[in-house]
């Protein structure tokens, strides 16, 4: 039977049908052009090879018809201490058994982070390539997710992008099958959404939003790609209004595709993409935060990330194997206005595998550093590091995870790994393993076989909030995991698990290591010499590189100074806060759980503690602690009975006793005596 016409020409298969034939006639003429200035051109260097065509998100089949629904318990996947939690589950929780979603894009609440919202690729039938902009919510952390449906019931949806502004709201960035985007808020944390109005894009759009307090606070920021685009190659818009209307589309140098935006702490805009191969730019506009202005770029870097994207690589068949990720530092701190960059890419030269390279520029995006291998395994080309992507915390930290292979005999089989730097990307931590270990190549949808082109992730003061796709169950999901750096041991300066002895001689100042396999000595190694009239008073990683640090002071200027080490080598320092007259500064450690450790102070004459909260050096605020009994005197802190808080170990000199207070933040919980030293000796600390 012969469709009716009617039937065929359809408006969104008229407006592809139009926009292939411009993209056909603006070629033909820039043919031409070519052809014509060809003389001129003669002898000069050959332009880059064309862009190859972008797997690009069409419809093709209609929806599936399900007769009925089936469930099976969702999926919770432990790592170690890292907790997967499904997120597409239905409205009991429970995993859905016949559908995919893929391609996760996470927002968090910035005034509640236990709010977040997961946009996804939903399929309701894997018999179906049909998809949706699916989506769940969660208000306890991430340990239950609830997924109420879809944006758009029966509407065809793909590159579901999902941000917050300062304020808390959601907003949610989707493509349609026309190739035209339209933005969705949501204003009670991804409950519920609603449509603001079309919002101009195209196929594989990335959104930012400002949320510095200068004359573009709350400016949203779209680029997207030069194929499936609607405005003859032009791919950047703006909204100044929340997302309710957005500028006429204009044109980016260099037209780079595949990467985000952000922006920094004088609200300047910085976008990141490449050619599609090796190419890559850092692009700035100073002005696009002045609404009276159509935006200009007045900066353009050439950036080396040290390899190529990958499309259709045999790790994702059918998609990108990691797109480009630039994020922008606005703690506040020495990194501030540092801009980093960073790609899954296929090293120069090899022709299989890939490598998570990293990049940072400390000149506003001016110049960048020789890009950094963030995967720490031996180089392998067999080997896939896919997915890349990066996060940077309110105060500096830097989160990275990706898929990885290393682990898998079959090379193809991944894992989610972690890293992170907090010294603006200098130093980077050892790689942890976060997942169990998956197959990406079950559970495809009826389309070209992939698991969606990305993976998102969100970073807080002391983690990352992290969606990525797994088929855990079987199928294609979407998972939720919280990462943390990991809470080093305070001593354990080779990082070999074990705790080290620290020792000093009072005679020269010079201190030095002593490696620890449990009691039994393995080696040592000098540390730095103290100068005269300081004190070593506590060692903690104040800026939490997974590194021990010294803290030390001086009793007659009541200074204290944090000296960084790298292993037993110091390589920097700062002061830290000067102590009140008659006050000592006895122990470190983290009293109020934030990640980062605090001093513990005592005053002989009145036996008073007090704890001073730290952020790195810097104090940010204080608190008394109980007051000592006569004869007792702090000696140390550490975590007695295992509640995850250090408590205070006491010693009376006169009878030899010892006692630990357990200890919630400054506040005694209650106590027990330890044991009673021999004659002659005296407690230094646990």
């Amino acid at each position: 039977m012969i469709a009716h016409p009617d039937s065929i020409f359809t408006p969104s298969r008229l407006q592809r049908i139009f926009s292939s034939l411009f993209f056909a006639a603006t070629t033909l003429l820039a043919c031409l052009g070519s052809l014509i200035a060809l003389p001129a051109a003669w002898g000069q260097a050959l332009s880059p090879m064309p862009r190859p065509k972008e797997p690009l998100e069409k419809y093709d089949n209609p929806p599936a018809y399900i007769f009925r629904i089936e469930t099976s318990p969702a999926m919770v996947s432990q790592y170690g201490s890292f907790t997967s939690y499904q997120v597409n589950v239905d409205a009991g929780g429970h995993n859905i058994l016949g559908d995919a979603a893929n391609e996760p894009s996470i927002a968090v609440g910035p005034t509640n982070p236990g709010r977040m919202a997961i946009g996804w690729r939903q399929f309701n039938s894997v018999t179906s390539n049909f998809r949706q902009a699916g989506y769940g919510y969660t208000t306890d952390g991430g340990t239950t997710w609830r997924f109420p449906g879809v944006l758009q019931n029966n509407a065809f949806r793909s590159d579901p992008v999902l941000n917050s502004d300062s304020a808390g709201n959601f907003f949610y960035l989707s493509l349609l099958e026309t190739f035209y985007d339209d933005m969705w808020r949501s204003l009670n944390g991804g409950q519920s959404w609603t449509r603001l109005g079309p919002a101009t894009g195209g196929d594989k759009e990335w959104f930012t939003i400002d949320k510095t307090n200068g004359i573009g606070h709350g400016f949203q920021y779209q680029a997207w790609s030069t194929d499936g685009n609607n405005y003859g190659g032009r791919q950047f818009s703006r909204s100044t209004n929340g997302g309710l209307t957005w500028m006429n589309p204009i044109n980016i140098p260099n037209h780079p595709v595949w990467g985000t935006l952000d922006v920094d702490a004088n609200g300047r805009l910085f976008i990141g993409g490449g050619d599609e191969s090796s190419r890559f730019w850092c692009i700035r506009s100073s002005n696009a935060q002045n609404a009276g202005v159509t935006p200009t770029f007045d900066q353009v870097t050439g950036v080396n990330l040290g390899g190529s994207i990958v499309s259709d690589g045999s790790i994702n068949p059918g998609g990108l194997a990691g797109q480009i990720f630039l994020a922008v530092d606005r703690s506040g701190t020495a990194t501030n206005n540092n801009v980093y960059m960073l790609a899954s890419v296929q090293p120069t030269g090899a022709t299989n595998g890939m490598d998570v390279m990293f990049v940072r520029s400390t000149n506003g995006g001016l110049s960048f550093s020789a890009p950094h291998r963030i995967n720490d395994d031996p180089i392998n080309h067999n080997k896939w590091h896919w997915f890349g992507t990066l996060s940077v915390a309110p105060d500096g930290r830097i989160d990275v995870v990706w898929l990885d292979t290393r682990n898998a005999a079959n090379n193809t089989n991944s894992q989610l790994f972690y890293s992170y730097s907090a010294d603006g990307g200098v130093r980077w931590s050892a790689n942890v393993v976060v997942s169990n270990s998956f197959n990406p190549f079950i559970g495809y949808p009826n389309q070209n076989p992939k698991i969606g082109d990305y993976i998102t992730i969100v970073s807080d003061d002391t983690g990352g909030n992290v969606a990525y796709a797994a088929t855990f169950n079987g199928e294609e999901d979407v998972y939720y995991v919280r990462v943390e750096p990991p809470l080093p041991q305070p001593t354990d300066f080779n990082n070999d698990g074990h705790p080290d002895y620290v020792l000093r001689k009072a005679t020269t100042g010079q201190t030095a290591i002593w490696y620890l396999n449990n009691n039994v000595f393995i080696s040592g190694a000098y540390g730095p010499t103290l100068p005269a009239g300081w004190g070593l008073r506590g060692v903690a990683d104040f800026n939490r590189d997974t590194h021990p640090d010294y803290a030390v002071g001086n009793p007659v200027t009541d200074r204290t100074a944090i000296w960084y080490l790298l292993g037993p080598t110091y390589i920097g320092g700062a002061y830290g806060p000067t102590l009140p007259s008659g006050w000592e500064l006895v122990a470190t450690a983290d009293f109020n759980g934030d990640g980062k450790p605090d001093y513990v102070l005592y005053k002989p004459t009145t036996r008073q503690t007090a704890i001073w909260y730290l952020n790195n050096n810097v104090f940010v605020g204080g608190a008394y602690g109980p007051t000592l009994p006569a004869g007792w005197e702090l000696v140390a802190t550490a975590d007695f009975n295992g509640g995850g808080k250090p408590d205070y170990v006491l010693s009376n000199a006169n009878t030899r006793q010892t006692a630990i207070w357990y200890m919630n933040n400054n506040v005694f919980v209650s106590g027990a005596y330890g044991p009673t030293l021999p004659a002659g000796w005296s407690l230094v600390g646990p």
